[in-house]
C-alpha cells in the first residue's frame, strides 16, 4: 500500500503538471507518461525493495520461513559490518529491481494510457460520450492486457532479481552481479531458465492489473466528478 501510494503520488503529480489538455501532442503525452511512470516506480521501489528482500528470503525457507528473523539477520549487520553494509543488504537487488520495474511500468502504463485515450476518443465520436471519460470496467480490461504484455516481456529481469535477492551475504564470499548470474542461467538452463515462472507471473499481473487499475479509475472518476472539483484556478477537472 505505501509503495502504490508513492507511485501514484509521483505519477499523477508529474502527469497533471506537464500534460495540458488540448495543447500537449500525442507524442509528448507518451513521453510524459514514460517519464512519470519511471520516476513513480523509483519512488515506489524505495519502499518495495527492502520488503521484497525479507519476504523472498522467508519464502525460500531461510530462517524457518519467518520474516522477522530474516529482517533481524539483516539489521544485525549494523553491529558486525556497519550501517552502510546493512543498508546495502536491505536494498540487495535494488538495482536489478529498478531495471525490471522501469521497463515493465513504461510498457504497462504507456499502453494503458494510449488505449484509454484512443478508446475514449472513439466513444466520443460514435456515441457522444463525455470527452476523456473511461469507465472502471474498461480501464480494468486495458490494465489487464497491458499488464500481461509487460509482465511477459520482463520475465527474464524478474528471474535475475529473484536470484540476486535470495543470495545472502557470506563473509569472504564475492557477490555475483546480474550479468554473471544471467550468464550462468543461460549456460546451465538455456533461454528457458530466464523465463521460469512466465505463466504465473503473467497470470497474476494481468489479474492484478485489472483490479489495481480498474479500482484506481473508479476512485479517480468518483473524486474528480464529485462536487465539480476544479484545479484551484477555476478550471473544471476532466475525468481521466
Amino acid at each position: 500500500m505505501p509503495s502504490a501510494a508513492s507511485f501514484f503520488l509521483v505519477y499523477d503529480t508529474i502527469k497533471r503538471h506537464l500534460i495540458i489538455p488540448g495543447r500537449t501532442s500525442t507524442t509528448s503525452e507518451t513521453s510524459i507518461h514514460m517519464l512519470a511512470s519511471s520516476l513513480g516506480e523509483i519512488a515506489a521501489c524505495a519502499i518495495r525493495v527492502p520488503t521484497e528482500v525479507v519476504k523472498q528470503r522467508a519464502q525460500a525457507g531461510l530462517f524457518g520461513g519467518k520474516s522477522a528473523p530474516a529482517l533481524l539477520d539483516i539489521l544485525s549487520l549494523r553491529r558486525t559490518a556497519g550501517y552502510g553494509t546493512m543498508v546495502k543488504e536491505l536494498y540487495r537487488g535494488g538495482g536489478v529491481t529498478i531495471m525490471r520495474e522501469i521497463p515493465f511500468t513504461i510498457l504497462q502504463f504507456t499502453m494503458w494510457e494510449a488505449v484509454k485515450a484512443r478508446y475514449s476518443a472513439r466513444q466520443t465520436a460514435l456515441v457522444g460520450r463525455e470527452k476523456g471519460l473511461v469507465t472502471a470496467g474498461e480501464s480494468a480490461v486495458f490494465g489487464s492486457v497491458s499488464g500481461a504484455v509487460a509482465a511477459g516481456l520482463t520475465t527474464p529481469l524478474d528471474v535475475l532479481k529473484t536470484r540476486i535477492m535470495l543470495a545472502r551475504r557470506e563473509d569472504g564470499t564475492a557477490r555475483k552481479g546480474a550479468v554473471l548470474i544471467g550468464r550462468e542461467i543461460l549456460r546451465d538452463e538455456g533461454w528457458r531458465g530466464l523465463f521460469r515462472g512466465f505463466v504465473p507471473r503473467v497470470g497474476w499481473i494481468s489479474t492484478g492489473g485489472a483490479v489495481f487499475l480498474g479500482t484506481y479509475q473508479w476512485v479517480s472518476n468518483k473524486l474528480e466528478r464529485k462536487g465539480d472539483l476544479d484545479d484551484g484556478a477555476g478550471t473544471r477537472v476532466q475525468p481521466i
